[in-house]
């Protein structure tokens, strides 16, 4: 089928891997260890999405503990969690790829688009690394580069900038309400991978990674741009 697709953008946590499991313990650990807080998985949903600092104050807010600490000693805390983070998630492999990723990916290189990477992780070259997918994307954006977080467009805007597609020839992948409102912030097309009651404002919408069909993708994209 041939369309006005120009390139996709990928967000990488919920989509291609799952590494919420690696926040998890790491922050479990840091909490327990050096703050005296048992955190649960209750207090980890509050956790996803959320920066280094700002998951740091959820977790003390939590264990009653918002004020005991400076400012200084919160940054240590919050750089032993991510060194932590960083040496569990040198334990992924390709085994990692959430369900029909890989052949999804194959599929969208196939027809000839070019990919770009949008996730707010330093972390996402070596993730990708790992699990062996970099000769599928042209481009990842370095979030320091970035002044704002999602919802707002620009990490999607500078990921289709780097590969050179229009905004509105643009599709966009994400899991989380933050990035499909910032994917059509861009004026770009918003393909959601999760619940209808959570992400039912995105063009459209999939299960899961599992059930990712390009050919519904381009079928969408062409009927909305009628």
């Amino acid at each position: 089928m041939t369309t006005l697709i120009k390139g996709f953008v990928f967000d990488l946590d919920g989509v291609i891997t799952d590494t919420a499991r690696f926040h998890y313990q790491a922050w479990k650990k840091v909490a327990h260890d050096e703050l005296g807080i048992d955190i649960n998985p209750a207090v980890n949903e509050k956790l996803k999405g959320v920066s280094r600092m700002d998951s740091l104050n959820v977790i003390l807010k939590f264990g009653g503990k918002e004020n005991a600490y400076t400012d200084t000693e919160k940054r240590e805390f919050a750089t032993e969690k991510n060194d932590l983070y960083k040496s569990l998630i040198k334990q992924m492999t390709p085994a990692d790829i959430l369900p029909g990723i890989s052949n999804f990916l194959q599929a969208i290189t196939k027809a000839g688009y070019p990919m770009s990477l949008a996730s707010a992780s330093r972390n996402a070259p070596f993730i990708i690394e790992r699990l062996e997918l970099g000769e599928y994307f042209a481009a990842i954006v370095d979030p320091a580069t970035l002044s704002k977080g999602k919802p707002d467009p620009e990490i999607f805007e500078k990921a289709a900038d780097l590969i050179h597609s229009p905004y509105a020839d643009t599709v966009g992948l994400e899991d989380a309400v933050a990035g499909i409102e910032g994917i059509q912030r861009a004026g770009m097309f918003a393909v959601g991978v999760g619940k209808p009651e959570v992400l039912g404002k995105a063009d459209i919408l999939f299960p899961d990674t599992a059930h990712l069909d390009l050919a519904k993708i381009e079928a969408a994209f062409a009927e909305k741009r009628k």
